[in-house]
């Protein structure tokens, strides 16, 4: 059976050529690859969990102090059985939170990439949160630069157009499943939105990828490596060459249905302005271009955001 594969991004500087070769390879078949060796410390990913799942206990009317109505979920709380898969008939069977970059009140991206707002019931919160967004923010930008050389850009390619880029931290809960016939998943069926999603702690099961054969494939995860996948976003920019593959968090089929289980991804999203027309060297003979009209990723996004129905 194939798997996705686990890549040491070390190697990156050891092995440049061949860790690029080996890493397009992986998205280019599967639009997911394990990135381990990332050093992110695992003190900063276990203090993170901890206080996301002492967010997510307390009382439901004290999480909807952070709930803020109209603003799609933007910054904050949403409640359960809100975000739908795009198609799906059913709401997903999660409550998250978002953090998204700080950055000064007087950007020209400040009326679409608002402040981020933080738990005083959970005093480090800011701290751990804030701590893991800014680590898997750097990490996402060393794997975009072998994505870059992969498809012939310079390394530093995708950096002027990530820099400012409005990208979120999700922290997920999905509670524990106490009826047997439910029809709603965890998530359903869905592509990312965005450049790259970075998953910390895949080990729990659920996440399953959609290969081109149209068979479901278990992903999880072994020690320090992160989950990253490939979103609609980079999809577009690269004319296909990188797929945003479809995936889903299925509910499980044992015990572990009673047990809730956390997630945490990373949505690197490129800068509001940036334009996702196809990059000439992604355009060739047997992969023509795919697009005619331009778009940029912020009304991109506001298209993404009706369509599974947080605005």
């Amino acid at each position: 059976m194939k798997n996705v594969p686990t890549l040491d991004i070390r190697r990156y500087d050891t092995d440049r050529d061949t860790f690029v070769a080996e890493i397009g390879a992986a998205y280019r078949e599967f639009g997911f690859c394990c990135i381990s060796g990332h050093g992110i410390a695992r003190d900063l990913i276990d203090g993170s969990y901890d206080v996301f799942q002492r967010f997510f206990a307390l009382p439901t009317e004290i999480k909807m102090k952070y709930h803020i109505a109209g603003a799609g979920g933007a910054r904050g709380y949403t409640p359960f059985k809100v975000e739908t898969a795009k198609d799906s008939q059913y709401a997903d069977l999660k409550e998250f939170w978002h953090i998204g970059r700080e950055i000064p009140r007087d950007s020209k991206f400040a009326d679409v990439m608002p402040p981020n707002i933080w738990p005083s019931e959970v005093p480090e919160f800011r701290q751990y949160g804030y701590g893991l967004y800014e680590a898997l923010d750097q990490l996402g930008t060393r794997v975009l630069r072998a994505l870059a050389l992969h498809i012939g850009e310079p390394e530093n390619f995708f950096e002027d157009k990530t820099d400012v880029g409005n990208s979120i931290l999700r922290p997920i809960h999905y509670p524990p499943i106490t009826q047997d016939d439910i029809p709603n998943v965890r998530a359903g069926a869905h592509e990312d939105i965005n450049f790259i999603t970075l998953l910390v702690g895949a080990s729990a099961e659920g996440l399953e990828v959609l290969t081109r054969e149209g068979e479901w494939l278990p992903i999880t995860t072994e020690g320090d490596a992160i989950v990253v996948n490939i979103g609609d976003m980079l999809q577009r920019l690269s004319n296909h060459v990188f797929p945003s593959t479809t995936h889903r968090v299925v509910n499980p089929r044992n015990e572990n249905a009673r047990k809730p289980r956390y997630s945490v991804p990373f949505f690197l999203h490129p800068n509001p302005d940036v334009v996702l027309d196809p990059l000439d060297s992604c355009i060739t003979p047997d992969n023509p271009r795919r697009y005619d009209t331009s778009i940029t990723s912020h009304e991109y996004l506001l298209q993404r955001l009706r369509e599974i129905k947080l605005i």
